[in-house]
């Protein structure tokens, strides 16, 4: 068996030649002077040699230790040589494949409005890409994700922890199927937090609603943003749905907007009867914005729809602070706002529910409909 000191006797010479170490250990001494270490074994018949590194970089000591590994696999009828190639392209698809980047391509899949990924997004960023988005996919595991979990809880925040888990979850899916993990991490951890209890806002009174409009009526804001306002609350449509109208979506001579399925929730067209006021609102806007293809279009792009975003701030700001604002009434307080608006104009109410699209399905003739409704 070798010792340091031959191997630090072993000089160059004409020829490549090997000192030999034991159970098919051996330092190669080519004519350059680079003594490097190698392992001969035999697999399925076949001789072969695996590369272990080259001394004095890699003592005797740590040599004999690789090649114990590599002889450990031989065993296992695995070429070391291929499993090193292997472990490489692992190692080098884990460091590409972060969970942010496998984020990114989850959320590319998905078939949601653009403000709806930017928001899934932004909560990405701000919960949980701090902690893991530059890990290796593979390498995260169940205490990472309880550690974000339990975090914005602490914070305050469990109907966000529950979106954070529940896109968590979807993001793992996406990985596991694309081969890319083994498993999804958030699974062990699913019942760790208790159930998060959504807390609905009460509906708006009669009274309320009359100051919500009295107070953004007299805010004094941009004349575009009140006609935006005044067509979303007299249509009941959502904030997004109203701000990015297009004038090819409506029949101002028969009184109907066509919004396309692409800008609805429900994801099917809808044609909704325009009352009486909605349609002067629309006459009023012809003339100033008919240039453009958005009714409402943004003040520094008029290639552009108004910023929601924007919208949402005015409406805010008409108020003076965190109202219950009409986008807000009509996506989560619909129910009160049926009751109220039944009992004051005496409709019917498959009328009202029919405007309030997400709630019924597309039972009724639309002919029929239309007529009763205008």
């Amino acid at each position: 068996m070798l010792t340091d000191a031959h191997c630090r006797a072993a000089k160059a010479k004409d020829k490549l030649y090997r000192i030999n170490d034991a159970r098919g250990l051996y330092l190669e001494v080519k004519p350059n002077g680079v003594r490097a270490w190698r392992y001969r074994f035999k697999l399925c018949g076949k001789a072969s040699w695996f590369a272990l590194g080259d001394y004095p970089d890699l003592s005797l000591a740590n040599a004999r230790e690789k090649c114990d590994e590599a002889r450990k696999l031989v065993r296992q009828g695995i070429n070391p040589v291929q499993n090193r190639q292997l472990t490489k392209i692992k190692r080098e698809m884990d460091a590409s494949n972060t969970f942010e980047m496998i984020a990114q391509e989850w959320l590319a899949l998905k078939s949601w409005e653009p403000v709806t990924k930017s928001r899934r997004l932004g909560m990405l960023k701000r919960v949980v890409f701090p902690s893991i988005g530059k890990l290796p996919v593979r390498t995260i595991t169940s205490a990472h994700v309880l550690d974000i979990l339990n975090k914005t809880v602490k914070r305050g925040a469990p109907s966000v922890a529950a979106e954070a888990k529940r896109t968590m979850s979807g993001v793992f899916e996406l990985a596991v199927a694309t081969l890319r993990a083994d498993a999804d991490p958030v699974w062990p951890v699913r019942k760790a937090l208790p159930p998060n209890k959504t807390q609905h806002k009460a509906a708006l009174t009669s009274g309320q609603v009359g100051n919500l409009l009295n107070a953004f009526e007299s805010h004094g804001g941009h004349f575009q943003t009140q006609m935006a306002f005044r067509l979303m609350w007299l249509t009941l449509t959502r904030a997004n749905e109203s701000v990015q109208a297009r004038w090819d979506e409506f029949d101002l001579a028969n009184g109907l907007w066509k919004i396309p399925k692409e800008r609805m929730k429900a994801r099917r067209e809808h044609l909704l009867p325009l009352p009486r006021q909605a349609v002067s609102i629309l006459t009023t806007m012809q003339p100033i914005t008919g240039q453009s293809a958005y009714v409402f279009p943004n003040r520094d792009d008029r290639h552009k729809p108004m910023s929601d975003a924007a919208f949402r701030q005015a409406l805010k700001n008409s108020v003076g602070q965190r109202y219950t604002v009409p986008m807000e009434l009509v996506q989560q307080e619909a129910r009160g706002l049926t009751k109220w608006v039944t009992d004051l104009m005496q409709l019917r109410r498959s009328w009202l529910m029919q405007s309030l699209i997400r709630f019924v399905g597309p039972t009724i003739t639309l002919h029929i409909w239309l007529s009763e409704q205008k």
